[in-house]
């Protein structure tokens, strides 16, 4: 896949400082990305993260490097600052990292109904073939570039199933964030009346990823749900990133068919670029 440049958001005003960055798209690469990538994944798995082999994970994504993009900014031997990859769930399910996340979303996907044809789906003995894609990109990376991945994935796609490789997909699952706005213990331990509004939160589903919200539109399903894991107390206002309200993250799934999926990407590619 050859590089290419994506400018950042190069707009500026009185009031606030932009940085104008160039982006660049590489192939995955072993020899480079490993520690980048397992760094991403961590943040996409947030605090269930050490309930795979993040490792074992980074090293599958890597040995399909024909397949998805890696996004730098500072030349292609420093670490992605974002990443787009597709795994097939079926083809890898006796791999032990497959196993344990295929289980692992499951458990979410039982308490979800509108994930219920994801049991079958990823049953043994079934035949259907899930790509599995798992992206995530640094906090201010801009949402625009998020439709190139997307299209060089479809294209990457269909130049593997000229070459007879695995990947006809009958179905896409998308593993993603949200996030909900909870009341802040801090603004609660403070008596003050101004403070007191400030801890009303809002239980209304947020997007770390905006274009999830254009992708589900088209959707078999999807759900958000919550972490096994607990977050030490006050977590909540750690992440408050300059907000009243703390946050607290979810995991999300997004289950399209495979031939929703491409109409999908061209929707996203319309809303980010009319956005931008």
């Amino acid at each position: 896949m050859p590089a290419d440049d994506l400018d950042g958001d190069s707009s500026s005003d009185e009031d606030t400082d932009m940085l104008d960055v160039d982006f660049e798209f590489f192939d995955p690469q072993p020899d480079i990305d490993f520690h980048g990538l397992k760094a991403l994944l961590r943040q996409l798995f947030d605090i269930d993260n050490t309930r795979f082999d993040i490792s074992a994970l980074a090293d599958l994504i890597l040995s399909q490097p024909l397949l998805g993009s890696t996004v730098k900014s500072e030349g292609n031997e420093t670490d992605p600052w974002a990443f787009l990859t597709v795994l097939n769930m079926h083809i890898h399910k006796d791999k032990k990292v497959i196993q344990d996340l295929r289980d692992y979303l499951l458990s979410k996907a039982s308490t979800s109904p509108p994930l219920s044809p994801l049991p079958k789906l990823l049953d043994a003995s079934s035949s259907a073939q899930v790509g599995l894609i798992l992206t995530e990109r640094l906090i201010n990376v801009p949402s625009q570039i998020v439709p190139p991945m997307y299209t060089m994935l479809l294209e990457e796609i269909q130049w593997a199933l000229a070459e007879n490789e695995p990947y006809n997909f009958s179905h896409y699952l998308i593993l993603s964030k949200t996030y909900t706005e909870v009341a802040s213990k801090l603004d609660a331990e403070d008596s003050r009346p101004q403070k007191k509004k400030k801890a009303k939160a809002d239980t209304t589903t947020l997007y770390f990823h905006p274009e999830d919200e254009v992708l589900q539109k088209h959707a078999l399903g999807f759900a958000s749900y919550d972490y096994s894991s607990q977050g030490d107390e006050g977590a909540a206002d750690a992440k408050r990133a300059f907000q009243d309200a703390g946050i607290k993250p979810q995991g999300h799934m997004i289950l399209i068919e495979a031939s929703k999926f491409e109409p999908a990407v061209k929707a996203v590619v319309e809303y980010i670029g009319a956005a931008s």
